[in-house]
């Protein structure tokens, strides 16, 4: 397979922003890509929260023209390196200066997102333009950036840059597809006679996603089992026939993991470090935890935990329904992270006053937090109603922390069942999405860790054994691209 140039347009990516996993993917795929030899480059917004020194930005182009229905809007480009990638980070104070990526304080969709990521989307391509990239591969993400296909087809088609440029198109969360309402059309730019069922027509309103899945010359998603999952009714959210319609023009490859970041035998964010071979530091780490959220400390009793979105996609509300029931019946402990919707903030807040040395909570995002919780507890929860593909219980298999997960999407690609027969397996997996169901999942894995500590030991070294490294799904996106650049030769260029 021939190098290729690849231009990431993305809405977020780590080290510089994150809401999710979609900046894990964005932070991690451009490196191992240029591993294999590829020309990468990453563009994202400037946001108001990007740290300008600690990230060593530095002004590149200024102004760019950027040109928006009827007329020609204009913004700065800066720009930094992360592992020796050009990240480039367009700045509009009129879209992106302000609080959130996506949402104000309340957690509201700012009104004008179709306008913010359109723009941004047409930026990132005059970028490419006016700094001579041409592109083999055009890889967008999401919604935020679902219409560079489009305009790749509309705008760009026999641009000298842009116009052999083929386009990836990946579904990190279907749930979420940019649905607005139709008075940002003319602003996009996008031509009336594409606003329509097949494209971008949902019922009167924008649908960014839909758009983008039809122009994309391949569409994945980042599991197998969510491919699947989202070309059925109950998990497409209304894209069902869209997605099957791409025929095998729409697959999934599992999310990789960066190991450099996620790992107990050098993670500096914990107490202790570990590994498979001496799981000692592992108690450290435990008692560290426990202490930090003020729990009764005691190494013989298990703790749960949870670092999420609060949100009902995540089955939160399904344990807030039942974790006082688990901690008046069973002899165990919980630490939560995370932010979300307000009432399950409240809750989950509420928790350690009502439940002292027994419930730790803290709202917000905090990564070393985080990194404490992955190395000191002994299960991880994953209750999601749906779940694309999912990191937390891939780093929790790296810590030795079992998950105990809803078998959807990618938590069941990823977490082999435990047999009781055995003591194989790698987690404990249910499939109903209910309270019920998730209270006798973690009486099932509190019983283990107390009645069978043979079989945790086994689980727990099968479970950090696993390799969900970016090296395999970086080699299956590289596949992917040139399965796109042959589907837009073949349909003539």
């Amino acid at each position: 397979m021939r190098n290729l140039k690849i231009v990431q347009i993305a809405s977020e990516a780590v080290p510089y922003i994150k809401t999710g996993g979609l900046a894990d993917v964005v932070g991690a795929l451009p490196k191992h890509l240029r591993l294999l030899g590829h020309d990468v480059r990453v563009i994202l917004p400037r946001y108001a929260s990007i740290d300008y020194n600690r990230f060593q930005l530095h002004p590149l182009l200024s102004p760019l023209g950027v040109w928006m229905g009827n007329s020609e809007e204009w913004c700065a480009v800066h720009a930094a390196e992360l592992d020796g990638i050009p990240v480039y980070f367009i700045e509009s104070n009129q879209y992106f200066n302000r609080y959130g990526l996506y949402h104000d304080t309340e957690f509201r969709d700012y009104q004008d997102n179709p306008r913010r990521f359109g723009f941004f989307t047409r930026a990132a391509l005059q970028l490419c333009r006016d700094t001579g990239f041409a592109p083999d591969i055009v890889h967008a993400h999401d919604w935020q950036t679902a219409l560079a296909p489009a305009y790749l087809k509309t705008w760009h088609w026999n641009d000298t840059i842009l116009g052999a440029a083929a386009s990836v198109l990946t579904v990190h969360n279907i749930a979420y597809q940019g649905v607005y309402s139709a008075s940002h059309y003319d602003y996009l730019g996008l031509q009336w006679e594409n606003f329509v069922a097949d494209k971008f027509e949902d019922n009167g309103r924008i649908n960014f996603l839909k758009g983008g899945i039809f122009y994309a010359d391949m569409v994945n998603t980042v599991s197998p089992n969510y491919a699947r999952e989202t070309r059925t009714p109950e998990f497409g959210h209304g894209l069902a026939p869209y997605l099957n319609n791409k025929g095998d023009h729409y697959t999934g490859i599992l999310n990789g993991v960066d190991y450099d970041h996620w790992s107990p035998e050098s993670d500096p964010l914990i107490p202790a470090r570990f590994s498979a071979a001496d799981t000692s530091g592992k108690l450290a780490c435990k008692q560290a935890l426990q202490e930090r959220f003020l729990l009764d400390v005691d190494p013989d009793i298990p703790v749960i935990g949870v670092v999420s979105r609060l949100v009902a996609q995540k089955g939160l509300d399904l344990f807030a329904q039942t974790v006082e029931e688990m901690v008046s019946n069973m002899r165990v402990q919980f630490v939560i992270l995370g932010a979300g919707d307000k009432s399950l903030e409240w809750f989950f807040g509420g928790l350690p006053a009502r439940f002292p040395g027994r419930i730790g909570s803290y709202i917000g995002y905090n990564d070393e937090l985080a990194h404490w919780i992955e190395a000191g507890s002994d299960f991880f929860l994953m209750p999601s109603r749906f779940e694309p593909c999912g990191l937390n219980q891939i780093y929790s298999l790296r810590y030795g922390t079992l998950p105990i997960v809803r078998a959807t999407g990618g938590l069941d690609d990823t977490v082999v069942q435990y047999n009781e027969a055995n003591g194989s397996g790698t987690g404990f997996k249910f499939w109903e999405s209910s309270s019920r169901a998730v209270y006798y999942a973690v009486g099932w894995a509190v019983s283990t860790y107390y009645d069978r500590p043979v079989h945790m030991q086994k689980m727990i070294h099968s479970a950090m054994d696993m390799d969900y490294s970016w090296e395999r799904a970086a080699l299956a996106y590289e596949e992917v691209y040139h399965r796109a650049i042959a589907n837009k030769q073949a349909l003539g260029g």
